[in-house]
């Protein structure tokens, strides 16, 4: 397929420091490139549900940030006519993995209380909006100067610089996803009300520390420690990857749900810059430096411009790239 659009995730910052599970033996070179959304060049033997022009997407984790791309024709998910490839690039990691945290894993119910921690990054805001249209009652942790897009996502803003969100909800919350995991996500297991259930994403603030692997192991292994502990408090630690893989038609009926309420207008995610080949380095350090509110997305059709963004400094990073291991 010859690629139309590829984003760029805070995953593989993860990736490039060799933090990333999936990938840690991969030694440059290598292709970067986690999704991809494409138009069908040419079809292998024995292919029939598909034609030549087809436009696909999936999850390909590496090998994507390129002209063209191979991909197998039982992974990949339909994308609508008229669904605008950037847009549609988004969805693939970032809101697949929001989807699939609020519905297969935590099975929220309408009305249930969740927080969100980190919702200003990419996973974050499509918690917030997938969230509102399941009818929950949302609150999400942000720097201040981001507490207006998450009030516009529908939840109520915490500035987590001022508020301490463990006292925001009298009696706890029946649901936080966090990809940060600050403290050791102590400070999310104490704010679940009895009975409610902690969903680990990620760990950007390890990350931005600089801290080896092994720590940040242990501190997801002992996650699944406190189930052991009195109060009925459930924690978990949710991998994308693991859920495809358990359950291989759960991505592709998730993503085309998504896409579906992409092209119906239904939901609309941000795309931050459209970029070309050249631009991607620079690209890599505006994401790891933080403050975005929407995607890069690699556009290999566009040619190379003037890069005239100014980078965000390094203090917004914690916060904004307070995103998850598998979806910022």
């Amino acid at each position: 397929m010859r690629v139309l659009a590829s984003s760029l995730n805070y995953t593989e910052v993860l990736i490039r420091r060799h933090l990333y599970p999936q990938t840690m033996r991969l030694r440059p070179p290598f292709v970067m490139g986690y999704d991809v959304v494409g138009k069908i060049d040419q079809l292998g033997n024995g292919v029939r549900d598909f034609q030549i022009g087809d436009r696909v997407a999936d999850m390909t984790v590496v090998g994507s940030n390129a002209d063209y791309r191979t991909l197998r024709a039982d992974d990949v998910a339909r994308v609508p006519v008229g669904v605008d490839a950037a847009e549609a690039a988004t969805l693939i990691l970032s809101w697949t993995t929001a989807y699939q945290l609020l519905h297969r894993a935590a099975r929220v119910q309408r009305g249930q209380r969740v927080l969100v921690n980190g919702a200003a990054g990419a996973v974050g805001q499509a918690l917030l909006v997938l969230g509102r249209l399941a009818g929950l009652e949302l609150w999400g942790t942000a720097r201040g100067k981001h507490t207006a897009l998450v009030r516009e996502l529908g939840a109520t803003p915490i500035d987590y610089q001022r508020e301490d969100f463990t006292r925001v909800v009298p009696g706890g919350f029946d649901v936080i996803v966090d990809g940060i995991g600050e403290d050791g996500y102590r400070r999310s297991y104490a704010a679940l009300k009895r009975g409610g259930l902690l969903c680990a994403i990620g760990f950007s603030a390890s990350v931005q520390a600089q801290r080896r692997m092994l720590p940040i192991v242990m501190e997801i292994a002992r996650l699944y420690l406190w189930r052991l502990l009195p109060g009925g408090k459930r924690a978990c630690f949710y991998s994308v990857n693991v859920m495809r893989a358990r359950h291989p038609t759960w991505f592709k009926e998730d993503l085309e749900r998504l896409l579906g309420l992409l092209a119906t207008g239904a939901i609309r995610p941000r795309v931050a810059d459209r970029i070309s080949f050249d631009e991607v380095p620079e690209a890599h350090c505006r994401l790891e430096a933080g403050g975005l509110e929407g995607k890069l997305v690699l556009c290999p059709g566009i040619s190379t411009r003037a890069v005239t963004s100014v980078l965000p400094d390094n203090d917004a990073g914690v916060e904004d790239s307070r995103s998850s291991l598998e979806g910022g």
